[in-house]
């Protein structure tokens, strides 16, 4: 028979308690983006410490993500990763990268992040002209919806073997379950999804951390 627990209020409390410190400028960057426009956007601790632990066990050095907002999931990264780790960050907005800038700075990661600021696919695509297949150890997808197909298949051309892929908000709210909405963002997760559970280039795993993060192996 199997077994699950619904992940409430106290749950959640629960596991926060269970979980290290957070890092002080982590927790500084935490706060001050918790306030702005768009605070939704910004991953929980819970999920930072999720993405740490596993950042940690594939000893991961060269790394990607699509979506820095005002940088936290890539201070994250930054910090778990070895002096001569490496962050390729995408993005296009300077306005939300630029709140970055000053606390990689304090945490004295900021040579491990190189920020690009065009177009994901635009960014990725560039990295597999020059050479980049098979050189990247993990990539975090939080970027708009509708293009996570894309960001997706060019990723996962870049990752070597044995490396992950971690994409957020997967479930979107519970969103994904709920016929009645068709909107084109619950709709690019569910295909997606759908896809993800039968690729055979990959093992994979929808954990239920936060808003769901797809974890998806290259084999």
């Amino acid at each position: 028979m199997s077994r699950w627990i619904k992940v409430d209020e106290d749950i959640n409390q629960y596991i926060n308690d269970h979980l290290a410190p957070e890092h002080p400028v982590l927790q500084e960057l935490h706060k001050k983006t918790s306030v702005m426009e768009g605070a939704g956007m910004q991953i929980s601790h819970e999920q930072a410490q999720f993405m740490s632990v596993l950042l940690k066990s594939i000893r991961a050095n060269n790394t990607l993500e699509i979506g820095v907002f005002t940088g936290y999931s890539t201070l994250i990264t930054a910090l778990a990763l070895p002096a001569d780790g490496r962050i390729i960050a995408c993005d296009i907005s300077e306005e939300w990268t630029n709140i970055a800038k000053p606390f990689w700075a304090a945490a004295g990661v900021s040579d491990k992040i190189e920020l690009r600021l065009a177009p994901a696919t635009q960014t990725l695509s560039e990295l597999i002209k020059c050479g980049g297949s098979g050189q990247f150890d993990f990539a975090f997808i939080d970027a708009d919806k509708t293009g996570y197909e894309d960001y997706y298949e060019l990723t996962l051309e870049l990752l070597r073997p044995g490396g992950l892929i971690a994409l957020d908000n997967c479930l979107w709210g519970g969103s994904v379950i709920d016929l009645d909405d068709q909107s084109e963002d619950t709709k690019a997760l569910r295909k997606l999804n759908d896809k993800i559970s039968s690729d055979r280039r990959v093992q994979a795993y929808l954990a239920p951390v936060g808003d769901g993060i797809y974890l998806a192996s290259k084999l």
